[in-house]
């Protein structure tokens, strides 16, 4: 996710387009159907995201497909045809990353697990609770919104950097931005979805976190010395630069959803 990136060219940014629409119009057919594509295609993800968490940590080939194969653990029990995103499926996200963490002597390395599998077992816990179609598009439009409102927000006004020894393209105007149209997007889906208010009142702050999402990636691969975690989708790098507004929005998202309020 990215504010206005200085001297791209047309073709770049043509290719970046085209490869995000097409992939919201994945996750769309998928967020329809349910089940197992919806499971597939999240744990494709998941399991992408920690082999370039583990080169951002700069894992051996071997430790990195280790990673990959402690995650697919309980993301694979989080199929529908096994037991589902349950309590079961959270412990064993717990249990690989203590067992990650010890046989590699590695805690940042451990720590992928929750960062690459909580989100993912959470945006399925959001899908198969009541109303999940519309409650998990309210989860992934506001990451996308942010990331459009920033960007469009960031290049025409520009202005003060955000954090400019992390990322220096991100701008104050571009936060502002994000969080304007992210809302913008949940008012329109009260309004057309009966979206709940308080998934309303939360989006502002998901908004916020997203981009926080957003800062910690850059601040890793800057630490990495990496422009991009990977180069699997084409304009947009890895898999981690494309979902790292996805990672802090998906299990505060989740609560919001199962812990019932009076609004």
């Amino acid at each position: 996710m990215s504010d206005a990136v200085p001297g791209k060219r047309p073709s770049e940014l043509l290719t970046r387009t085209l490869t995000g629409a097409g992939l919201v119009a994945l996750a769309l057919v998928a967020l329809a159907f349910g089940g197992f594509p919806f499971w597939l295609l999240a744990v494709v993800a998941g399991v992408f995201m920690m082999a370039e968490w583990s080169n951002l940590h700069v894992a051996e080939p071997k430790t990195k497909r280790l990673g990959q194969y402690v995650l697919f653990v309980p993301l694979a029990i989080m199929c529908p045809i096994a037991a589902g995103p349950n309590f079961f499926a959270l412990g064993l996200l717990a249990g690989a990353f203590f067992f990650l963490t010890i046989v590699t002597r590695r805690p940042s390395l451990g720590a992928g697990i929750l960062y690459c599998g909580l989100p993912v077992y959470a945006l399925l816990l959001i899908r198969h609770e009541p109303d999940g179609i519309r409650n998990a598009l309210w989860a992934l439009a506001l990451v996308w919104a942010t990331d459009i409102g920033a960007y469009f927000a960031g290049r025409t006004i520009g202005g003060p950097k955000l954090a400019p020894r992390i990322s220096p393209n991100k701008t104050w105007a571009g936060l502002i931005g994000g969080i304007v149209l992210a809302t913008v997007v949940a008012l329109v889906m009260q309004r057309v979805y009966l979206l709940p208010l308080r998934f309303v009142v939360a989006t502002p702050l998901l908004a916020i976190l997203a981009q926080g999402g957003d800062l910690f990636e850059s601040h890793l691969k800057r630490r990495a010395g990496v422009k991009d975690s990977g180069s699997v989708i084409p304009g947009h790098g890895g898999f981690l630069d494309r979902l790292d507004g996805v990672v802090p929005v998906m299990p505060v998202a989740a609560l919001l959803v199962v812990v019932p309020l009076a609004f």
